[in-house]
């Protein structure tokens, strides 16, 4: 007993410093011990549903399933375009070879250098038109010859061939071999659609034919084994029932590019989703679209798909759009541009492009409205080459692009048609008196430069509403010149803006362009830009302006007939002449429309969403008197002896529908004269405004005013009559 004592009083005491650790150390693994209980708690109670459905997604694809796109409608209710929904074949880039991408790498570079060619092209015939804008009726033969060859470059194609596929790729050439003989496609046209698609868009599917056919799509989905990388995707496809009709207006539809998926109007659209990408089939995409809905997929840990009962979330179709179109004068209209054109070749004239717009001048409405050449949107439907896609669009020089609507987008100078706003603004600003006589002699000299009419004809001294009958250049030469002279000297430039030239109309369509109004300060910028280019480039001539010069009388003589500088289009030109006619039919009260193609939005099964409003951009109040003067010589124009439409409209009931017309013929550089014409035609119920355009037509009455008369015929429910004038004037 006395040795256990002694034993343990001889243990070493626990100091207190060792027990404050011991402690410390004991709690700590005590509170890790807790951390490691909660968490392992937090994860299998709390968090196991979230975890549990991750799981679950891990093994669920989500699949979308295109919404239907709502359909088009002319006024009456006729569709224009629906949707139907087929199946693609397409091809994973990612899942193919390094090679495609090789011949993709290789194939960029090609476009790059053609495309560089053809921007350097375009350059120098910019430059050359610059240059001889106001001596295109003297080039030397020299000068000819360089145009046409410039014209030649710049019209060339940047199409440039896709590389073949090297000896090496057996493989991707056996599985395109496959395929073709599957979907009746060459193994190099599939080489050539995913080489491109991968250019255009990497990583994206590449669509290889759309609408393939279930028998196609039966063998790939039977033996997907021999077709790694072919995926099949359900598509809506667009239909457009009367095919080019309206093309311009309507656009087209595709997969929404990468650059689109940035812009604000198609946030929320995912990769792959077919969007609007043209005419109203872009403007009003966010009604059209529809929202997509999804298919659920169960996959294995391999990936392969395996049986399962999941529950697909429904599309829900975009709505409907009606628009304010009028299919028959549509119709009407395509088939007599295409006349008017045919006239022009009878004449010697190429007649290779014009367009033409009908527009209610109360409310803005456009009733119709065509370009040509036009296109087939059907054809937009599968993927095009890079030559299909180059025609479409046209360059400098070439063939005219079928995908340019020349109604809203074209800009051209516009002659004669241009004369009853110099009229309305010399009149409103005191310049002339409606009675004074000018214009006497076949021409007017300011300085070294001769005005002459059309042929040098003498029409003599006349007062205005003569010289609108006629449409003398000299006496509007003579306007010219005096409104140079009298107040700040820019009376028909402001009285242009007011009747809606030379700004935005506000119509519902992508491309909505200014056009060009010129003016002393309008000179100066031009003249600014030029300077600073050739001081940039060190060259001696940019080619932005022909000479560096200010704004001159001369100027203002060649806008005041509707030529010089001045670039505007039919539809700014239907809209300045409707402001005309609404206020001639409300004493002098008029308004600038705003020209719309929309009128309703609706449910498909056709339950009102809304209604779209189009104010008119603004009042304006012209003097009833002068505006009757205006009138009055552009209605002797259509109605009296030697007016330049007057045979054109022969046999016409001017005491029922009066007609208000004037013709144009613009000179353009290189090229045959551009005919224009112009009329408004009242009618209590049903007046309407059209305005025609033909390029390299020759004189307006020749291949433009008949357009205009049986589209007339058509609105006005009166026999067809097609008369080529023989008025000429500039």
């Amino acid at each position: 007993m006395i040795g256990r004592l002694e034993q343990a009083s001889s243990r070493t005491p626990v100091s207190p410093q060792l027990a404050v650790r011991v402690a410390i150390l004991g709690g700590f693994a005590l509170v890790m011990f807790g951390i490691i209980f909660f968490r392992l708690w937090y994860l299998q109670v709390l968090s196991g549903p979230q975890y549990l459905q991750q799981a679950n997604a891990n093994r669920v694809r989500d699949l979308p399933i295109p919404a239907p796109r709502g359909e088009i409608l002319g006024r009456e209710g006729k569709p224009l375009a629906t949707t139907r929904i087929t199946n693609a074949v397409q091809i994973e880039p990612t899942m193919m070879p390094v090679v495609l991408d090789e011949q993709a790498t290789a194939y960029q570079a090609a476009l790059v250098k053609a495309q560089t060619r053809v921007e350097e092209a375009k350059q120098q015939l910019k430059g050359f038109l610059a240059r001889h804008h106001r001596s295109s009726r003297f080039l030397s033969r020299s000068q000819r010859t360089e145009l046409r060859h410039l014209q030649r470059m710049a019209g060339a194609s940047a199409e440039t061939p896709v590389p073949p596929l090297p000896r090496s790729a057996v493989g991707v050439r056996s599985l395109f071999s496959r395929l073709g003989r599957v979907i009746g496609l060459s193994p190099r046209t599939i080489d050539e659609r995913v080489v491109q698609g991968i250019t255009a868009t990497p990583y994206a599917n590449v669509t290889i034919k759309t609408d393939a056919g279930w028998g196609a799509l039966t063998v790939l989905a039977e033996r997907q084994n021999e077709f790694p990388g072919v995926v099949n995707q359900p598509v809506a496809v667009r239909q457009y029932t009367y095919k080019s009709l309206g093309a311009q207006i309507l656009g087209y539809v595709g997969q929404i590019s990468p650059v689109e998926l940035k812009l604000p109007g198609f946030r929320g659209v995912s990769q792959g989703t077919v969007v609007g990408k043209g005419g109203v089939e872009y403007y009003y995409d966010r009604y059209l679209r529809g929202q997509p809905g999804i298919q659920r997929v169960q996959v294995n840990a391999s990936g392969q798909p395996v049986p399962a009962s999941l529950q697909p979330t429904p599309p829900k179709a975009g709505y409907d759009l009606k628009l304010t179109l009028d299919i028959g004068l549509q119709r009407e209209g395509e088939t007599a541009l295409q006349q008017g054109m045919e006239l022009a070749h009878s004449l010697g004239n190429p007649g290779n492009a014009g367009a033409f717009v009908a527009l209610d001048p109360r409310n803005g409405q456009i009733l119709a409205m065509g370009s040509y050449p036009t296109f087939d949107p059907n054809e937009l439907v599968k993927p095009l080459t890079p030559g299909e896609y180059h025609r479409l669009i046209g360059s400098s020089g070439a063939a005219p692009a079928p995908l340019e609507d020349r109604a809203a987008e074209g800009a051209y100078p516009t002659g004669s048609t241009f004369k009853p706003i110099t009229a309305m603004a010399s009149l409103e600003a005191g310049t002339i008196s409606p009675s004074e006589t000018l214009g006497a002699g076949q021409c007017i000299v300011v300085g070294a430069e001769e005005f002459c009419n059309a042929g040098k004809t003498d029409y003599g001294a006349l007062p205005l509403v003569e010289a609108l009958k006629v449409s003398s250049d000299t006496y509007f030469f003579e306007v010219g010149k005096r409104d140079y002279y009298h107040g700040n000297g820019e009376a028909v430039q402001e009285e242009a803006h007011r009747l809606g030239i030379g700004t935005e109309t506000g119509v519902d369509l992508p491309a909505d362009p200014q056009g060009v109004v010129p003016d002393s300060a309008w000179r100066d910028r031009q003249n600014k830009l030029e300077r600073e280019c050739e001081q940039r480039k060190h060259i001696p001539s940019c080619g932005i302006v022909a000479e560096i010069a200010p704004w001159r009388v001369g100027d203002n003589m060649h806008l005041a007939v509707g030529q010089g500088d001045l670039v505007t289009s039919p539809l700014q030109m239907a809209v300045a002449y409707s402001t005309l006619a609404n206020a001639y039919m409300n004493h002098g009260d008029g308004v600038v429309v705003t020209p719309h193609l929309g009128m309703d939005i609706e449910e498909p099964q056709g339950g009102l969403v809304q209604t779209l409003s189009f104010p008119p951009k603004r009042h304006v109040q012209l003097d009833y008197e002068h505006l009757s003067q205006v009138m009055e010589g552009i209605h002797d124009a259509t109605s009296q002896p030697g007016g330049t439409s007057q045979d054109v409209w022969t046999g016409w009931n001017q005491s029922e529908h009066p007609v208000y017309g004037k013709t144009g013929t613009a000179e353009r550089v290189g090229q045959v004269e551009q005919a224009w014409y112009m009329c408004y035609i009242y009618d209590p119920r049903r007046p309407i405004v059209f305005a025609v355009t033909v390029e390299q037509g020759g004189f307006g009455d020749q291949a433009a005013a008949p357009v205009a008369r049986l589209m007339a015929s058509e609105w006005f429910h009166e026999p067809e009559k097609l008369v080529s004038g023989s008025n000429p004037d500039h």
